[in-house]
């Protein structure tokens, strides 16, 4: 039975008490909205429904986060990637409370940071959101009765994947606006298809010349075998040795404000690094590698990422439909 006391001039509190649940209280501003929370409860509780609300009622969203930054985030593998993400929510959606974080809000947010950044950005911004709250109900014991209202939204539309490939004459003046070695890391990006990241972590120790492969540990993906072409290999053997045992030395961002630094000086427009991954993901195609084998290569952790690639093969794929076409005649 629910009983509502007036608390001041301005606040009502409600209290139900039933037998089997905690006692459930709430102040608000009027009488009303009391009796409105107090039927909702009894409701759920005469269905057999009911979760308290009172953590996620309590918590706010800059509290959530600060916890996940605090305790959750220091085991993932990317940390300085997903704190961009975490200040956007912080800034926008921090003084709600967890209980008040609906489908409709988040929608909201949505179509607000769309207007200024990419949809990719707002895409993190939301996964990281996701995963927050999911930690909160399923490690925190946060209930929230309506689920996570991150998968009630639609997210949204990324544009089609980049195909930006090195035009004739880029490749060479990249090269010469860069300083060693990051001239060999580019073309050692080109020769492998590896990652920023997993360029950065390489260690001497990773590297088989006898096989000529090299170990690219857990990272974005699974651990994985990358093999060595004849030019990646003279590569590495002309390298100088660190005493730290890693092969390049450098920081991701740094990897990339060289190579952007580079691209200004030489010209080149609308030129990422990443790009370089692209280019040489291209050219396993254009060798003859089928899906699987370049999987196996480059890390993509589906097929479908790699279907992109495949429409850069048409021209060879003409030439080898005119040489069978030549052959059965």
């Amino acid at each position: 039975m629910a009983t509502f006391e007036r608390r001041g001039d301005l606040q009502w509190r409600a209290k139900i008490r039933r037998k089997g649940y905690p006692v459930q209280s709430r102040t608000f501003n009027t009488r009303a909205e009391a009796e409105r929370w107090a039927r909702l409860v009894e409701s759920e509780m005469d269905r057999g429904v009911f979760v308290s609300r009172a953590e996620a009622e309590q918590t706010t969203l800059a509290e959530a986060l600060d916890r996940y930054e605090r305790e959750v985030l220091p085991t993932k593998k990317s940390i300085t990637g997903t704190l961009p993400h975490i200040r956007a929510l912080r800034e926008r959606l921090g003084s709600y409370s967890l209980a008040a974080i609906t489908s409709a809000l988040i929608a909201k947010y949505r179509d607000e940071r769309l207007q200024e950044v990419g949809p990719q950005t707002v895409k993190h911004d939301l996964s990281v959101l996701s995963r927050l709250l999911n930690v909160a109900m399923r490690e925190w014991g946060i209930a929230l009765p309506g689920g996570n209202p991150v998968q009630q939204i639609k997210m949204p539309k990324l544009p089609e994947g980049r195909d930006r490939r090195l035009r004739p004459g880029e490749g060479g003046a990249l090269l010469a606006a860069l300083p060693a070695p990051h001239d060999a890391l580019c073309c050692f990006a080109i020769e492998t298809a590896m990652r920023r990241s997993e360029m950065a972590r390489m260690r001497w120790e990773h590297v088989d010349f006898k096989k000529r492969v090299l170990l690219v540990p857990e990272g974005k993906t699974k651990t994985r075998w990358v093999p060595l072409s004849q030019e990646a290999v003279h590569i590495l053997q002309n390298l100088p040795r660190r005493l730290d045992g890693m092969i390049w030395g450098f920081r991701p961002d740094s990897i990339t404000q060289a190579f952007d630094r580079a691209c200004k000086a030489a010209g080149l427009q609308d030129l990422r690094f990443h790009d370089l991954r692209h280019e040489a993901t291209s050219r396993l195609f254009e060798r003859g590698l089928n899906l699987m084998e370049v999987a196996s290569i480059t890390g993509h952790s589906t097929l479908q990422m790699l279907k992109r690639y495949t429409h850069l093969r048409a021209e060879d794929l003409a030439k080898k439909l005119q040489y069978r076409a030549t052959a059965s005649e």
